[in-house]
C-alpha cells in the first residue's frame, strides 16, 4: 500500500515538474529596400559630419536588425543609443591615437623600427579581450525580449588571464592551438550569457574545431575551391548545434539545417548581387544572409518563456563594442 502511494506520489511529480515541448520559430523580417534606405542616410550623415554620425548610424543599424527579428512572432529589441556609443567611440580614438604616437616616437625618435611594429601588435592585442568582455557586456544588456533583458556574467579578469594564456599556447605550437583559442573564447563567453533567469550553454571543443576546419581546408584544395560552400556550412552547423539553454531542469537545444547547397545560392547570390548593382545591392545581401541564418536554425526544447525572470542589470559602457567594430574583431 506504502509502495503504491510512493510511486503515485512520484509520477504525480515527475508530471507537474516536466513541462510539454514547446513551440519556438525563429524569423528575420528585414527587407532589402528599408534597410537600404538607412544605409544610404547613415554614409551620408557620416560623411557630412566627417565621421562624427558613425555610432549613432551604427546604433540605428543594430536597432533595425535586432528589431526585425523574432522569436515565435514577438520581436527582440536593442536599447543602445548613439550617445552611448560615442563616448566609448571617442575612447576607442584616443586610445589608438596614443598607441599610434607611441609607435611614431620609437620609429622616428628612438629609430626601432621593430621594436616600435612589435609594440603595435602586443597594444592591439592586449585590448582585445578587455573588447570580448566589453562588448559582450554591453550588447547583452542592451538586448530584450519580451520585457526581458540579456545579460553576461564573464569576469573580466579571468577572461585576460586566460586569454594571454591560451595566446601563449598558440605561440608556443606554431598556432595549432588557435583552434582551443578561439573555442575557449567562444565557449567561456556563451556559458556566461543570460536572459533573465535562463543560462545559455555552449559544447565546443578545439580539437574538434581544428579538425573541421583542416578537412575544410585540404578538401576546398582538392576540389578546387566547390568544397568551401559545405566548409562554410560545417561550420555553421558546428556553431549552431553546440548551442544550448536551460533553466533548472528545463533546457533548449539549438540544431542546424543548413546544407552546402544553401550556402551556395546564398554567398554566390549575394556576390552577383554586389557586383551587378555596383555595391549599392549589399543591403539586399545582407537581409539574405540575416534571412538564411535564422531559417536554419531550430530550437527544441520545454523552457516555458512565461516563466522567465528579469534578472539581469543595465550596462551603458559601449567602449568594448566600439573597440570590438574599430579593431574589426569577430566572433562569430
Amino acid at each position: 500500500m506504502e509502495a503504491t502511494i510512493l510511486i503515485n506520489y512520484m509520477e504525480t511529480s515527475t508530471i507537474q515538474n516536466t513541462n510539454p515541448a514547446q513551440n519556438y520559430r525563429l524569423e528575420f523580417f528585414g527587407k532589402g529596400s528599408e534597410y537600404f534606405s538607412i544605409m544610404i542616410v547613415n554614409w551620408l550623415l557620416t560623411l557630412i559630419t566627417i565621421g562624427i554620425y558613425y555610432p549613432w548610424a551604427r546604433a540605428k543599424r543594430l536597432r533595425y536588425i535586432y528589431g526585425q527579428t523574432a522569436l515565435n512572432n514577438e520581436r527582440f529589441h536593442f536599447s543602445g543609443t548613439g550617445q552611448e556609443m560615442f563616448r566609448g567611440f571617442i575612447k576607442i580614438i584616443l586610445f589608438y591615437i596614443v598607441i599610434v604616437a607611441l609607435y611614431m616616437v620609437l620609429v622616428t625618435a628612438v629609430k626601432l623600427l621593430l621594436l616600435a611594429v612589435l609594440f603595435l601588435y602586443l597594444a592591439i592585442l592586449a585590448i582585445i579581450p578587455f573588447a570580448i568582455h566589453g562588448s559582450f557586456r554591453y550588447r547583452m544588456s542592451r538586448t530584450s525580449y519580451r520585457g526581458i533583458r540579456f545579460g553576461y556574467r564573464g569576469n573580466r579578469n579571468e577572461l585576460v588571464k586566460n586569454f594571454f594564456k591560451w595566446v601563449l599556447f598558440t605561440i608556443l605550437t606554431f598556432g595549432i592551438y588557435s583552434a582551443w583559442l578561439q573555442m575557449n573564447i567562444r565557449s567561456y563567453t556563451h556559458k556566461n550569457i543570460r536572459y533573465g533567469n535562463v543560462e545559455f550553454s555552449n559544447n565546443c571543443s578545439g580539437g574538434d574545431w581544428f579538425f573541421l576546419n583542416l578537412k575544410g581546408y585540404f578538401l576546398t584544395i582538392i576540389t578546387l575551391g566547390i568544397y568551401s560552400f559545405w566548409w562554410q556550412r560545417n561550420i555553421f552547423n558546428y556553431y549552431i548545434d553546440n548551442m544550448g539553454m536551460n533553466k533548472d531542469d528545463q533546457k533548449i537545444e539549438c540544431h542546424s539545417t543548413a546544407t552546402g547547397g544553401g550556402f551556395f545560392k546564398l554567398l554566390v547570390g549575394n556576390v552577383l548581387i554586389t557586383i551587378f548593382t555596383l555595391g549599392f545591392g549589399k543591403a539586399w545581401a545582407d537581409m539574405r544572409t540575416q534571412r538564411f541564418i535564422f531559417d536554419n536554425v531550430k530550437m527544441t526544447g520545454n523552457i516555458n518563456l512565461d516563466e522567465i525572470r528579469q534578472t539581469e542589470e543595465e550596462y551603458t559602457n559601449a567602449f568594448g563594442d566600439d573597440a570590438m567594430d574599430f579593431f574589426e574583431i569577430d566572433l562569430a
